[in-house]
C-alpha cells in the first residue's frame, strides 16, 4: 500500500530526546500505533464475543473439558 505523511504532535523533551539517541520516531510511532491498533481490535472482539465466552466457561464449569477422559498427561 505505500506509505503517507502525517503530522503528529509531540512533547518537546520527547522528540529532543528521540533525535539525540538515533531513534527512528516514525518507524517507533507506526510500531505503537500498530499494537495499539491490534489491542483494540481484541478489546472490541471479546466485547462482541462476551455472550460466546461465558456461554463456553460456564460449559465447562459444569461438564470439564471436552475430551478429558483421553488426556494422557
Amino acid at each position: 500500500m505505500g506509505r503517507v505523511k502525517v503530522n503528529l504532535t509531540l512533547d518537546a523533551e520527547v522528540a529532543e530526546t528521540a533525535r539525540s539517541l538515533g531513534l527512528n520516531m516514525s518507524r517507533l510511532a507506526e510500531a505503537a500505533i500498530i499494537e495499539a491498533a491490534k489491542v483494540e481490535r481484541n478489546r472490541l472482539w471479546r466485547e462482541a464475543n462476551q455472550s460466546a465466552i461465558n456461554a463456553y466457561a460456564e460449559e465447562i464449569a459444569k461438564e470439564g473439558l471436552p475430551l478429558a477422559g483421553f488426556r494422557s498427561f
